[in-house]
């Protein structure tokens, strides 16, 4: 579109919340550009990036005219900024359900087992490779059973409904890292066809880490 401004992603292609915010991104039909921080090699704490994101993670998103740190904050103001091709529901009890679900993994299960949360485990407890998995797995299981009951009332081709919502961005994202840490996913059948069938929407697939790495 004329006139927009660039939008540009500071990201890393295996960050859940980095790839949550590019499925949004991809979506709603968005233009970007892609700017890699290596988590693994410390590269999101190096000064200048610190300038433009002081909490040194991904993803920020620098809209022309700032930035915005936190992938939910960015995706809302995605919403409000983009409204066509909309990633909440148009009724209020419905914009509620789907933060409801974003928010059981976003708040309850990825920052238990993200990558600081899993080196911090390892340096200080010195927890072991299987200690590891059962923490990573416990978290997992316990949000991935409340969003199967809430998928199971309010879902239908999608998480919420027939079309892809906020709610799916992160879902998607979240099964990838249990394929990645080997947990099982048997017990949530509904989330998992749910998830199998947003991953294979072409704009999905285009955010898959696979295809964005630097």
């Amino acid at each position: 579109m004329t006139g927009e401004p660039r939008l540009v992603l500071h990201d890393y292609a295996r960050s859940s919340a980095a790839y949550r915010v590019r499925i949004a991104l991809n979506l709603k039909g968005l233009a970007y550009e892609q700017v890699s921080h290596d988590l693994r090699a410390g590269e999101q704490r190096a000064l200048d990036y610190l300038a433009l994101n002081p909490q040194g993670l991904v993803p920020a998103l620098d809209t022309g005219s700032g930035i915005i740190a936190q992938s939910g904050a960015i995706m809302e103001w995605l919403e409000e900024r983009y409204p066509q091709k909309p990633l909440l529901p148009s009724d209020a009890g419905g914009r509620a359900i789907v933060r409801s679900m974003a928010q059981i993994i976003a708040c309850d299960i990825h920052p238990l087992n993200n990558l600081r949360v899993q080196i911090y485990l390892r340096d200080k407890f010195t927890a072991d490779d299987a200690q590891m998995s059962d923490w990573i797995a416990t978290w997992m299981r316990e949000g991935f059973a409340a969003v199967e009951e809430l998928i199971a009332c309010h879902g239908g081709q999608f998480a919420f409904g027939d079309s892809p919502t906020m709610a799916d961005c992160y879902l998607v994202p979240q099964v990838y890292s249990a394929n990645r840490y080997n947990v099982a996913l048997d017990a949530w059948p509904r989330m998992t066809a749910v998830a199998s069938r947003t991953a294979a929407l072409e704009p999905v697939q285009r955010a898959h880490p696979d295809r964005n790495k630097a």
